[in-house]
């Protein structure tokens, strides 16, 4: 992470008189606050009392049960700060390229009339989930429509798999997903 930290906090943009390891330091303690933050959001979230659609696919039904039954996590095997980010950066990732979506002539609803997502239940309640959005109309790109829209945002060694092995494959998960 870079951050520009303007007049007043005593840095010079290219200065260079401090040392990396300060650069390093104060980047550790920039980063301790972000992830701070974000867990203590995640500790104000509400627990699931189902199975997110997300998570069909999960190969191991011991995973699925704990979760499900919210059975303690072991120590450090809980989602930290940086894989929040993460989480966050895909979730703006996914508003951005809706909107380039549409600006190309696509036509994508990502909300339904009530303004919620367009959503899922099955098995009594306790698999729900929702589709990213729908695209009924758009540019003749060898699609029919309307077609389900889902948005996964993948970086480049993921990415090149995916296209090497297929979805299916590359990613099990995900290809469980779209099968819904």
């Amino acid at each position: 992470m870079l951050l520009d930290l303007n007049h007043g906090s005593g840095a010079v943009y290219g200065r260079g008189d401090a040392s990396p390891n300060d650069a390093a330091v104060i980047t550790a303690r920039i980063n301790a606050h972000l992830d701070a933050a974000l867990l203590a959001r995640q500790r104000q979230q509400r627990p699931r009392d189902y199975l997110g659609g997300s998570r069909i696919g999960e190969a191991c039904a011991r995973k699925l049960v704990y979760e499900i039954s919210h059975a303690s996590k072991d120590p450090g095997r809980d989602f930290d700060g940086g894989i929040l980010r993460v989480f966050d950066a895909g979730h703006q990732f996914e508003a951005l390229s809706i909107r380039w979506l549409r600006e190309a002539g696509f036509d994508l609803r990502d909300r339904g009339a009530d303004g919620g997502q367009f959503g899922f239940v099955a098995a009594g309640g306790r698999l729900r989930g929702h589709a990213d959005g729908v695209i009924v109309g758009g540019p003749a790109v060898g699609l029919r429509w309307p077609a389900l829209w889902e948005h996964k945002a993948l970086g480049q060694k993921s990415w090149t798999d995916l296209v090497k092995r297929g979805l299916r494959l590359s990613k099990p998960i995900y290809f469980a997903q779209v099968q819904l």
